[in-house]
């Protein structure tokens, strides 16, 4: 049965369309018996507005657009939580994206949201993204747009972020203290902003504490997320340098891999080698052994960011100026077992 329309529910009680739809509303010039009468039969029709007319007239689609690397992450998930609190309390709904770490999914996705008339539009960039004119089309459609985690310094808008090059030095200088000399970093790919300031950190760190900075200490994990590349490259690491006594590793999937290789090859976690993660996943706290890691922030990174967006969602529709924001979230190190 098709959805009935204001027209139809007008006609069948005699009234007018206009005081249909004031009823529906709870407007007070509309008396209590015809509204009663105007809600009951609509409930008995099951009678839903049609959201695309009420659009149309509002100027506002009450949804926004959510592109993210990759579901199968914790981080992301406790950032799409975070974000989904946040759209509930505006009612908003919230269209999930997954760019799979690909540019041209990320273009096709900015289009997608852009056509579907979104009120604006929450990412976190793709491993191959190098080049940010698509970015710049969302400015140019007067879409607020917020970036979060993997960011462009150079696209002008809000973002919210960690200082990942403390975060990396923090954790690298933490294990120098614990006596760790030989420190290999088993970075992110090349693009990243977040991947690039890990490794800034971490050359940092050893540069701060008169330690050599040594480019073979160095693999990189082409994807990030992946405990292959962890797993695969504590291979070679052990390989080319088995005199290493650490390693401070992009992400925690990253590190498990590495406690993967480590586990079934016999190397005693810290004793031989330690290992530190980055984000913090649930994973982190119940492998054996248990993860060093840095927290981030990843639920309060969802929820800052969509509230930023709502915020600039407001002021764009009282046409007033919009202040681009900056934040960066506090982390700490979590101290476990693999230290």
């Amino acid at each position: 049965m098709n959805n009935p329309t204001l027209k139809e529910i007008a006609a069948q009680l005699g009234i007018s369309i206009t005081t249909v739809s004031k009823s529906l509303k709870g407007y007070s010039d509309v008396s209590e018996k015809t509204k009663k009468a105007v809600i009951e039969l609509a409930q008995k029709l099951h009678y839903t507005p049609n959201s695309f007319a009420v659009n149309l007239r509002t100027k506002e689609s009450k949804t926004i657009g959510l592109i993210i690397p990759t579901l199968v992450h914790d981080f992301f998930s406790n950032v799409i939580r975070g974000i989904l609190e946040e759209a509930e309390k505006r009612d908003y709904l919230v269209i999930i994206l997954q760019s799979n770490e690909k540019l041209e999914f990320e273009k096709k996705q900015i289009d997608l949201l852009l056509n579907k008339r979104v009120d604006g539009i929450l990412m976190s960039l793709s491993n191959e993204t190098g080049d940010f004119e698509h970015l710049k089309s969302i400015i140019a459609h007067n879409t607020p747009l917020v970036l979060f985690d993997k960011i462009a310094k150079l696209v002008s808008c809000s973002k919210v972020t960690i200082n990942d090059k403390k975060a990396a030095y923090d954790a690298v200088s933490y294990l120098i203290k614990r006596g760790y000399k030989k420190i290999a970093h088993f970075r992110g790919s090349y693009l990243p902003q977040n991947a690039i300031d890990r490794f800034l950190g971490y050359k940092k760190a050893l540069e701060d504490n008169g330690i050599p900075y040594d480019s073979s200490l160095v693999f990189v994990c082409d994807n990030n997320t992946d405990f292959e590349d962890g797993y695969e490259n504590a291979k070679k690491v052990i390989d080319e340098h088995p005199e290493i006594d650490a390693i401070f590793a992009v992400t925690d999937l990253v590190a498990i891999g590495i406690i993967k290789y480590f586990n079934e090859t016999g190397i005693s976690i810290p004793k031989q080698i330690a290992v530190l993660g980055f984000s913090n996943w649930f994973m982190s706290s119940v492998i054996s052994p248990k993860l060093s890691t840095i927290d981030q922030p990843g639920f309060e990174i969802g929820r800052r960011s969509a509230s930023i967006l709502f915020d600039e969602i407001n002021l764009k529709k009282k046409n007033l100026p919009v202040i681009f924001q900056s934040i960066e979230l506090e982390t700490s190190i979590i101290e476990r077992e693999s230290t």
